[in-house]
């Protein structure tokens, strides 16, 4: 299910509010037909994530959303290469991460880093957390002993911990701290790129404001770049400068966080967008039911993977893969009907597709 919370997003500070697109055009990361197939016992072969290609600009966040299973945290584990790509190319700056030998991987491991799901599973439950954000430090021979815990320190403070946390050991802190833990730990070697894998999901609605905010907070300080996986809406709204829908392995669209929902142009990227629940009562708005089945990752066949539930499918969409071409400019659809506007689109679907 694709999350539509958002209660107590009211507190967050939309990065929208104040800046687009970064104004620095340049992609920090750059990730061209990446694929990622698992091979299954006696079924054949999983296309988790299939022919892939984003670009993620320097200071901007990405945002990444789609239903459960559809490949959005593989692709955030491929980029920090903790599992490897089947085909494809990852680049961090000009250095292919894919094919990256280990002394190259040493320096992009410090400057790409990754916050977990789940800040428990995530974490050492053994360890104090002191140990825990000490780690990556002592890895990479970041210095002195003293130096070490002089940064530890000053870790616990950008994230909003206090000192006596250090000497307690996970299950001892509540989600929200555990999964501060968590980002101070991912921040401890400065990187530059972070992949935040549903980063809020597991925790209160009361707590995950206060985890984006810091999340922005030190966006700003420290010059950092996301990749914001999620599947929840109303925080990729919030959080996200542009968006890419992804469905069944593939991105379906791309573009500015407002025109996306503003102005979606995929049907499955409207049919999310009408679950979202409006609190304007004077405008009405239906709800797009889609019917039938998710297709199997496995193996599937030619054409459209949306085809067999969207409501404006034709015999060509079964023919071959779409296109993600750029219908408006630094708008990018995958759907041959992308010139219909989205009440066209809802109008053919009887408005109960």
């Amino acid at each position: 299910m694709l999350g539509i919370g958002g209660v107590g997003m009211s507190n967050v500070d939309n990065v929208n509010d104040s800046a687009g697109v970064p104004e620095c055009q340049t992609a920090l990361v750059r990730v061209e037909h990446l694929k990622k197939y698992f091979i299954t016992p006696r079924k054949g072969k999983l296309h988790a994530v299939d022919d892939v290609s984003l670009e993620i600009m320097k200071n901007e966040t990405l945002g990444l959303v789609g239903e459960s299973g559809c490949g959005k945290s593989t692709i955030g584990h491929l980029i920090t290469r903790l599992c490897e790509a089947t085909d494809g190319h990852i680049y961090f700056r000009d250095d292919d991460v894919v094919s990256a030998g280990q002394k190259k991987m040493e320096f992009i491991r410090k400057k790409v880093q990754l916050i977990f799901q789940d800040p428990f599973s995530s974490i050492n439950p053994r360890k104090t957390i002191r140990t825990i954000i000490s780690t990556p430090l002592r890895i990479h021979k970041y210095g002195s002993k003293a130096e070490i815990e002089k940064r530890v320190i000053e870790l616990v403070d950008m994230v909003g911990l206090e000192h006596y946390v250090l000497d307690k050991f996970p299950h001892e802190l509540d989600g929200g701290k555990r999964q501060m833990v968590g980002i101070a730990r991912a921040l401890a070697l400065d990187p530059e790129f972070i992949v935040c894998d549903e980063p809020v999901s597991s925790l209160d609605v009361s707590v995950q404001a206060t985890i984006i905010n810091m999340l922005l907070k030190l966006q700003k300080e420290m010059g950092l770049t996301y990749l914001f996986i999620s599947h929840d809406l109303s925080v990729v709204r919030h959080i996200s400068n542009r968006a890419a829908v992804m469905y069944l392995g593939q991105i379906v669209e791309l573009a500015e966080t407002d025109v996306i929902f503003e102005n979606a142009l995929h049907p499955y990227s409207i049919a999310l967008l009408s679950a979202v629940p409006n609190i304007d009562f004077d405008q009405h708005s239906e709800r797009i039911v889609l019917k039938g089945d998710v297709p199997s990752p496995v193996d599937p066949k030619p054409g459209c993977r949306f085809a067999p539930r969207c409501w404006m499918a034709s015999e060509e969409c079964f023919d071959r893969d779409p296109d993600l071409i750029e219908a408006e400019k630094g708008h990018f659809v995958a759907c041959p009907f992308h010139s219909q506007t989205r009440e066209n689109m809802r109008i053919a679907a009887g408005g109960n597709c």
